[in-house]
């Protein structure tokens, strides 16, 4: 046995190697009138952490609760750093690298979670995964699903951008778009495994949801020269990436690779701020969502509690932005540092330019900085309409050259 539950809110402890998903006890609990209580937390057991320990290099997969198979199929990262330097003058922190998880397979960091939860269902013997999503989550876990055999069906909100959609549909999963916000649609994919079975992958509902995503912090461990960076600016919504993050530092310190973990800063549009104003307030209460920002719009975030509580533990804050702000942080991340994210993922970068003076006050310009752009704006594009457009067509002449002002 590789590891054990344990509730993130009570502290009851659950050793099992079977499928759980939310504390029994505090579950009961919640009534959708606020974060939700009971998400479980993966402790992974003394033995896997020694040898993990014990080697030169460690891998994603020396800190997974299951031993994966099916890496050459799949493979998760290693994502590039960018330096950036462009951008770097502008904020005056050139120690800053931006981690693009919009290179793995699907377009999105949401491939760490649906790869491992697909190694669940496989070694759990289940051929059948029901999840919610906005797009990226759906996306991830159907490029997944086509690429071991697994069946994928995806509840989606209408709304949600149709290029992310017409990924699921093009990789095979059986797409369902409800009349309805994503909370609708998380409850539905819910309600499909109790009545029809199989596996639920649903952020942070799934445990290994966010064991998935830790990955990305063992990566960067390595990344780095075997170190961890100073503070790392984290897009979130439900809170699940977030958790993730922390989570993959807080196994890198009981494993006695590093010692502190690095600043976790919340960054969150404006326009749908539930974890922020918890953090600030104490009150778990949801808000009304209505970001651009479609993969971090939430009103109530599944992984809200935890998701505070990692930011508090890891000494970290939060910032709001606008979504104009949001939206101007991707053209310039395109124009200035030629990587092309979507507002999800530009939210982070917003985040860390309007916080790029107090960085230096509190850590100091030769901060070690990481900005994570989760996905890629190929999945988007629309939210560019009304900001750029393409230049009319000009005659086949010389002259019409002659007449190019740049």
């Amino acid at each position: 046995m590789r590891f054990r539950y344990i509730c993130s809110d009570c502290g009851r402890v659950y050793e099992s190697n079977e499928i759980m998903y939310l504390c029994p006890e505090c579950s009961k609990d919640n009534d959708g009138k606020t974060f939700s209580k009971g998400n479980l937390i993966v402790e992974l057991t003394d033995d896997v952490l020694k040898r993990a320990r014990e080697k030169e290099h460690v891998k994603a997969e020396d800190f997974y609760p299951y031993e994966t198979k099916h890496s050459k199929e799949f493979p998760i990262g290693i994502t590039p750093l960018v330096e950036a330097r462009r951008l770097n003058k502008k904020s005056g922190l050139k120690n800053t690298l931006y981690k693009l998880d919009s290179q793995l397979i699907s377009g999105s960091f949401k491939d760490r979670a649906s790869y491992l939860v697909a190694e669940q269902a496989i070694a759990h013997g289940e051929k059948k995964i029901a999840l919610a999503s906005t797009g990226n989550a759906g996306a991830a876990m159907s490029a997944v699903g086509a690429a071991l055999g697994l069946e994928i069906i995806l509840f989606v909100p209408e709304s949600a951008p149709i290029n992310k959609l017409m990924q699921s549909v093009l990789y095979g999963a059986h797409v369902v778009p409800v009349k309805g916000s994503y909370d609708d649609a998380f409850g539905l994919s819910i309600e499909y495994t109790k009545r029809h079975g199989g596996i639920n992958r649903n952020t942070a509902y799934n445990p290994m949801t966010i064991e998935g995503k830790k990955s990305i912090s063992i990566e960067l461990f390595e990344q780095l020269g075997r170190k961890a960076p100073d503070a790392i600016y984290v897009p979130v919504g439900d809170g699940c990436i977030i958790a993730g993050v922390a989570k993959g530092f807080i196994d890198l310190r009981k494993a006695g690779l590093i010692e502190k973990l690095p600043h976790i800063i919340c960054c969150q549009s404006r326009q749908s701020n539930a974890i922020s104003k918890a953090f600030e307030s104490g009150k778990y209460i949801p808000v009304k969502a209505t970001t651009r920002a479609d993969s971090i719009s939430v009103s109530l975030p599944a992984n809200g509690r935890m998701a505070v509580r990692y930011i508090k533990e890891s000494d970290g804050w939060c910032v709001e932005v606008e979504d104009e702000e949001i939206i101007d942080a991707e053209l310039e991340l395109a124009r200035e540092g030629g990587i092309l994210s979507e507002p999800a993922a530009a939210c982070a970068y917003a985040a860390y330019k309007k916080d790029a003076e107090s960085i230096k006050k509190k850590l100091g310009e030769d901060a070690s900085i990481i900005v994570l752009l989760t996905g890629s704006g190929f999945k988007d594009m629309a939210v560019f309409d009304g900001k750029v457009k393409l230049p009319d067509a000009i005659d086949a002449t010389a002259q019409a050259v002659d007449r190019l002002n740049f």
